[in-house]
């Protein structure tokens, strides 16, 4: 089976730990913005293409689940997988793990838009970005829907 897409590694640096050496929650959405944009790069929404194009992706909401620490000289990576899609719209699913290692550390759902940036408005994919949408897609048809999809924050309700 094709693995979920590696879509970035990094280490983590002083900067972006707490007092405890931990990884701050600011920034995993930090690193998962960057697996985005390497999402783009694949999808041909690079920066050439954006200033070609005009067109963009815009993150309307997410959704941040942090699961297990992560402390400071981590070597982490991004694995991106495609939820859903449609002519405008891109649903997905990135989780974090340190490299090499299939435990997830913290998932994160989005939900994007692809806009004209002269409006700006939504716009339809380019036949190339939806294309190459889909080619991901069919190489990930095998992966298990990812369990922290289409959670709602609430306290269970009282008895």
């Amino acid at each position: 089976t094709m693995p979920t897409l590696t879509t970035y590694q990094t280490t983590i640096i002083p900067d972006w730990v707490d007092y405890n050496g931990h990884l701050r929650d600011a920034f995993y959405l930090l690193i998962f913005s960057y697996a985005t944009d390497a999402l783009m790069d694949r999808l041909g929404l690079d920066s050439d293409s954006r200033e070609a194009s005009g067109n963009s992706l815009f993150t309307l909401e997410l959704h941040l689940n942090y699961l297990h620490e992560v402390k400071l000289d981590a070597q982490v990576e991004v694995h991106t997988q495609i939820i859903a899609h449609d002519s405008k719209r891109l649903h997905l699913y990135h989780s974090l793990h340190r490299v090499g290692d299939a435990q997830e550390l913290a998932g994160n759902e989005q939900m994007l838009l692809h806009v004209d940036l002269a409006g700006p408005r939504s716009a339809p994919f380019s036949e190339q970005s939806l294309n190459r949408l889909q080619a991901i897609v069919a190489e990930q048809a095998d992966l298990p829907t990812p369990g922290y999809i289409g959670r709602v924050i609430a306290l269970p309700p009282k008895k």
